[in-house]
């Protein structure tokens, strides 16, 4: 019986240990996909406590505590941090074959170099010894901890950027860059939160968004402005792809209504979406970004818990609209155009997995390699199971030497553990074809291979060291 969490840990072949531990393991990361605060990382913040590090915020955590009869106010209340502690780790027992079972103890072995195994009992002693070390594990020192060579943050199209041009000017040696996501600009089924956030977006941009024309003035100068602070991707969390026929005139006419105030149809509301979204997707080709989607999510469920919480409160899960035919129109109507940008598309159902793989096969081409991303395992599938089946799918309908990789898509400091995660998945999948004689033994081949996957396809595909020349 092997150890759980040893030096070797998910590899089961010696090939797999060749390929993590020699090529894998010390390889720097680029998260070019997560929520962590930038004001966190200028401040170099050091956090009050372990609950505070990592429970915050956590809504993988706080739907697991629910599922394990927690009451919320042990969860997100007020109640005091070691408390909410020790309802949390009276849970982790109970996650044991969810992918939290393994996420803590990886969390909590790096970087507090903490073994022992978190339960009821274990609580007490190894909060006390987490919090002994905060101080030496403030943001910007676990950043170098994990060999994080660039990060993106998640940013409004309203946002400032003032703490990322902070960091840009400040000895931190850490690429912290903005992503330009507009969702809200997007959410026209709430009339009144559309028309409240068009104002903000009109002060912001110093454009007065009067008529649509106008209101793309004003998203398109944001999209300037992030491109000047250093942003080179933009993302879209969507429940599907809007494919939509679209002309300028009848956006201007939903778009009147929108802002009397009036409620539109579903047709009209797609249209908007569709127009929109293919607008910026043209900015993105134009300023040589890469743009994400994230599609699939059926969000705020729980109406009762959305009311006390708020939104990211846990309460999400798996959508299954179609997706096929809009995707197919969507990316064909930039494509024809010669507008299509290096593209990330990532995947909630894994019913579709062999629908976004073909998909993005269809429109890869000129001198890109890999230009078109079958998005790492998102979400509810950044685990073992989940990772596999994206890792599997890619390697049958594309070509998974091209990948650009894991993300963490959190945010928690601690999180960077699962690029290790991710990087042992790999690595066990493809010992495992050599040892099964499905792969030939090429380990310097291989070795690369793995290396571009966890690295060097990033750095290729994103080209952060332009930033400072564009």
């Amino acid at each position: 019986m092997k150890q759980f969490l040893c030096a070797d840990f998910l590899l089961r072949t010696e090939t797999a240990k060749q390929l993590f531990h020699d090529y894998a393991k010390e390889m720097p990361v680029i998260d070019y996909h997560n929520h962590l605060a930038p004001d966190e990382i200028a401040g170099n913040r050091q956090f009050e406590s372990l609950s505070a590090m990592w429970l915050k915020g956590d809504h993988y955590k706080w739907r697991a505590m629910r599922a394990n009869g927690v009451d919320e106010k042990y969860i997100t209340g007020d109640t005091d941090d070691l408390t909410k502690f020790k309802h949390w780790a009276a849970t982790v027992p109970y996650t044991m074959r969810n992918p939290l079972y393994h996420w803590t103890h990886m969390e909590l072995l790096n970087p507090f170099g903490i073994k022992q195994l978190l339960d009821a009992d274990s609580a007490s002693a190894i909060y006390d010894q987490c919090n002994e070390q905060l101080s030496h594990w403030r943001t910007q020192s676990l950043l170098t901890h994990f060999k994080v060579h660039a990060l993106c943050t998640t940013d409004d199209p309203c946002d400032a950027l003032e703490h990322h041009k902070n960091i840009q000017q400040s000895a931190f040696n850490v690429k912290v860059l903005p992503t330009f996501r507009p969702d809200k600009i997007l959410a026209v089924e709430d009339v009144t939160a559309f028309n409240a956030y068009v104002d903000k977006l009109s002060i912001t941009a110093d454009t007065e968004a009067g008529t649509y024309s106008k209101l793309l003035d004003a998203l398109r100068s944001r999209h300037d402005y992030f491109h000047a602070a250093g942003g080179r991707l933009s993302d879209h969390g969507i429940s599907t792809f809007y494919g939509s026929p679209f002309t300028a005139a009848s956006l201007e006419k939903i778009y009147t209504k929108l802002r009397a105030g009036q409620t539109i149809t579903t047709a009209e509301a797609e249209e908007f979406k569709s127009g929109t979204l293919h607008f910026i997707c043209e900015w993105n080709h134009e300023r040589n970004w890469v743009q994400q989607f994230h599609v699939g999510a059926i969000r705020n469920n729980n109406s009762r818990l959305l009311q006390s919480v708020g939104a990211d409160a846990g309460v999400d899960s798996i959508g299954d609209w179609q997706v096929a035919q809009a995707m197919s129109s969507f990316l064909d109507g930039l494509d024809k155009k010669g507008k299509l940008a290096k593209t990330v598309v990532y995947n909630l159902n894994p019913a579709y997995n062999e629908v976004f793989a073909t998909m993005v096969g269809n429109f890869q081409g000129g001198t890109v390699p890999g230009k078109m991303q079958f998005g790492s395992g998102w979400w509810f599938l950044d685990q073992k199971d989940g990772m596999e089946k994206q890792l599997n799918t890619l390697s049958n309908m594309g070509l998974l030497s091209r990948f650009v990789g894991m993300l963490t898509d959190s945010r928690s400091f601690l999180s960077f553990s699962r690029h290790e995660y991710f990087r042992r998945i790999l690595c066990n999948l493809i010992g495992n074809d050599v040892e099964n004689g499905e792969l030939p033994g090429d380990i310097k081949w291989l070795g690369k291979m793995v290396q571009d996957i966890c690295y060097n396809n990033a750095k290729t595909y994103f080209k952060f060291e332009d930033n400072e020349a564009s």
